[in-house]
């Protein structure tokens, strides 16, 4: 599925959609260049989750627990981690095979721990067609 954005808060409300309509134990990659609104996204996320907490993305902490919702979010920004090993030492299957819903940044990098059925997102930029212009591709999962 392909969707089209055109502004942060049309990217924020996709995102909200995926938080409304998710359910225990999914796991969902983000994907996308720096800036290009991945934080946008992981914010309607959550909101979609009824976490009411400030959400940003864990880029020197690796995840970040979100437990105030329905459901707990685990976010995931693993652009800095440098082996898996580092993503056993955190203990990252209790986290995939648990019953919250884990978004993860930057996951081609540990694509090897990876189930099969998570929910790939990403998200890319196009400047001819205007600065908040975004396209959002979403592979393993129903329409929204």
């Amino acid at each position: 599925m392909i969707y089209e954005t055109n502004s942060p808060e049309e990217t924020f409300r996709l995102g909200e959609t995926i938080g409304q309509r998710a359910h225990p134990g999914e796991i969902y990659t983000l994907m996308g260049d720096l800036g290009v609104g991945k934080t946008v996204f992981t914010q309607g996320v959550a909101k979609g989750l009824g976490i009411t907490e400030p959400i940003s993305s864990p880029t020197f902490t690796i995840i970040q627990e979100y437990e105030d919702g329905r459901l707990p979010f685990y976010h995931f920004d693993v652009y800095r981690i440098g082996d898996v090993e580092e993503m056993e030492e955190i203990g990252y299957d209790d986290y995939f095979f648990g019953n919250g819903i884990c978004l993860i940044e930057w996951a081609n990098l540990i694509e090897e721990i990876l189930p099969e059925d998570v929910r790939q997102i990403t998200i890319e930029k196009d400047l001819e067609k205007g600065f908040d212009y975004r396209r959002i591709i979403i592979e393993g999962m129903d329409s929204l």
